[in-house]
């Protein structure tokens, strides 16, 4: 995992070298730089669909997805369950087309 400093931003560039280019500290670059609270739930709800439709609708096996994206078999199976819930919830609060 990467330390405070290490950490990239949205275009690539770390926050040390940010703060080096601009003169600001690394607080305040990465204050500015981070994704609000939001942001980051939406992203990682997009993640979990993402690893769900891999499994799900592309008839890939567990091991296959978690290869795919970087992660352990287990976190596969978490995250795509935890999708299943989510889509299932968001299917019954949509209103009924007759």
């Amino acid at each position: 995992m990467a330390s405070r400093t290490e950490r990239i931003d949205r275009k690539g560039h770390s926050i040390a070298e940010l703060s080096q280019k601009t003169g600001l500290s690394k607080a305040t670059i990465a204050r500015h730089t981070s994704r609000t609270r939001e942001q980051w739930i939406e992203q990682k709800a997009q993640e979990r669909e993402a690893i769900r439709a891999y499994h799900d609708d592309e008839g890939h096996s567990w091991s296959q997805t978690a290869k795919h994206f970087g992660l352990s078999t287990s976190t596969v199976q978490q995250r795509a369950r935890r999708a299943r819930k989510e889509r299932a919830k968001k299917q019954e609060q949509s209103p009924k087309v007759a």
